[in-house]
């Protein structure tokens, strides 16, 4: 289990830099995007390990050749969104400043480098905040003469998948794995819409389940959509699981393996909660939350722990 489903899936499609530079160079404007050379695009998160490009796991920063000109390359800053966020350009320029910050610390005498903002967003009801920094900033200030000549001036790229169809999504020139990410992302947060699409995306689902990745694929998929849904929708998505189990054996072997752990983990937490309650008469949230995020291997130990265990922390502690 994971603390922000949509970020860990948003990170596993998009971290590898060729599928990062599958997406990014169709949201970037096209003159921009023909100027980059997209063969050269490489994660650069390592030369920024002392930042902290904001409280979000998803955050991508990759470095690529420019075709032309003077710097040579240019920093793609890939962030995703799952809340409207109205200081989400201020956020964007505190991420820039940052890289510029290190760039010029160890080129001091070097042009900075573009630093381009994309923005994925499946927030509910689709991105309505500012998209440029200028939004920010009162309309009547700006129009004072020479103001925005004063501030800093750019805009970031915001992809809405709440505004994009199933066609849109499809028509991508990604792998099929990230078409079936995006159209998660888009509709985890909606299961009657999501249900009743699955069967439309069954074929892009199998065809994910049969590349290299496939089984991974797969494992992040199903932990996702159990992350994300309710529990009243379980048993309809298991069903549709098992539907599509029989359209492929490696999947159904996939779906089978994480259906028994779930299954597994659910009977253990039950027993241990149990025993729990019997000796310690209340199970406080956080010993509860703990429970919930434990792995079964982590339960195992817990239940050895139990019998001779003298406090909730005693049974918990790592």
């Amino acid at each position: 289990m994971t603390a922000r489903p949509h970020d860990a899936l948003f990170k596993w499609a998009f971290e590898a830099p060729t599928d990062a530079a599958a997406l990014l160079r169709e949201l970037l404007p096209p003159t921009i995007s023909e100027a980059i050379a997209w063969e050269t695009v490489e994660d650069a998160r390592s030369s920024f390990v002392d930042l902290t490009l904001g409280d979000h796991h998803s955050d991508l920063l990759f470095a690529a050749r420019l075709r032309t000109g003077e710097p040579d390359f240019a920093y793609l800053l890939l962030e995703h969104q799952s809340t409207d966020d109205a200081s989400m350009p201020l956020r964007m320029l505190s991420y820039q400043a940052q890289i510029w910050a290190r760039f010029r610390k160890d080129q001091a005498e070097a042009s900075l480098p573009p630093v381009l903002g994309v923005l994925i967003s499946h927030c509910t009801g689709g991105w309505t905040s500012a998209r440029s920094f200028q939004q920010l900033l009162h309309g009547d200030v700006m129009a004072i003469p020479g103001m925005a000549d004063l501030v800093p001036r750019f805009s970031m790229i915001v992809e809405d998948l709440a505004v994009r169809s199933d066609d849109d999504l499809r028509a991508r020139s990604l792998g099929p794995f990230h078409k079936v990410a995006l159209w998660l992302l888009r509709d985890s947060r909606d299961p009657v819409r999501l249900l009743d699409g699955f069967d439309a995306w069954t074929p892009t689902i199998i065809e994910a389940g049969q590349t290299r990745s496939g089984a991974d694929a797969m494992k992040v998929m199903i932990q996702y959509l159990f992350e994300v849904l309710d529990p009243v929708y379980f048993d309809l998505i298991r069903a549709k699981l098992r539907k599509l189990g029989t359209r492929s054996r490696e999947i159904a072997m996939t779906i089978a393996e994480y259906l028994e752990e779930q299954g597994r983990k659910k009977g253990l937490v039950a027993a241990l909660r149990s025993l729990l309650t019997q000796k310690f008469r209340v199970l406080d949230a956080a010993s509860e939350a703990r429970l919930q995020a434990a792995t079964p291997e982590a339960i195992d130990h817990y239940l050895q722990r139990v019998l001779t265990a003298d406090s909730l922390d005693a049974v918990f502690e790592d």
